[in-house]
């Protein structure tokens, strides 16, 4: 039946209802379940893809250090694992979201780490750090790159992002990104990293 929803996306151009159960995740999501997008257009440094809106569970975390984010991800793991309040074991998905919002002024950054939910009818947290969260649909510049990322190259690849946008005359929200890791800390080779700037 899915193969037959998505020969009719691709042979007859028509949308499906609902719009997911025609579209395919990309090769980067490794075969795990991604938030839905629309590629609007491709440019020099940067993707602009509309996305669906979406679920995920998120955890505020003190800073984006390694030992802070490994915190975070493990209590969304354990989320993931059962520990809500359905028991319930949920399947990992890609991406894992690392979100910083810088303070105006002050320099002082607000992080917090999500992980994508494919399935809207998420249980409540046993943790009361975690929280559901849905991020609403909307235009997402975004800019890939390899390797092992740091905290530095996010930070590096958010600068040229912005450098890019503003050279391409597109407006986006100026203290806030989205760093998007698709691969486990094992996986030493082929890694896609994203980082994410939105429009307002």
């Amino acid at each position: 039946m899915a193969r037959t929803l998505q020969a009719l996306c691709l042979l007859v151009g028509l949308i499906c209802f609902p719009y997911t159960e025609c579209w395919e995740a990309p090769r980067f999501c490794r075969g795990y379940e991604c938030p839905v997008y629309t590629l609007v257009q491709e440019n020099q440094g940067f993707e602009e893809r509309n996305y669906d809106m979406s679920y995920w569970i998120t955890t505020d975390v003190a800073s984006t250090s390694q030992s802070d984010i490994k915190e975070g991800f493990w209590k969304l793991y354990y989320f993931n694992q059962g520990q809500n309040s359905a028991n319930k074991e949920i399947a990992m998905t890609r991406p894992v979201l690392v979100s910083v919002k810088e303070a105006d002024g002050t320099g002082e950054r607000q992080v917090s780490i999500s992980v994508y939910q494919s399935d809207t009818d998420v249980p409540e947290p046993n943790d009361t750090t975690i929280r559901k969260t849905v991020i609403p649909a909307g235009i997402v510049y975004v800019r890939s790159f390899g390797g092992m990322a740091s905290d530095e190259d996010a930070l590096e690849n958010v600068q040229q992002l912005r450098e890019d946008l503003r050279a391409a005359g597109k407006e986006f929200i100026e203290n806030r990104f989205d760093a998007a890791g698709y691969d486990a800390p094992w996986d030493l080779i082929n890694r896609h990293n994203e980082v994410w700037v939105r429009s307002p």
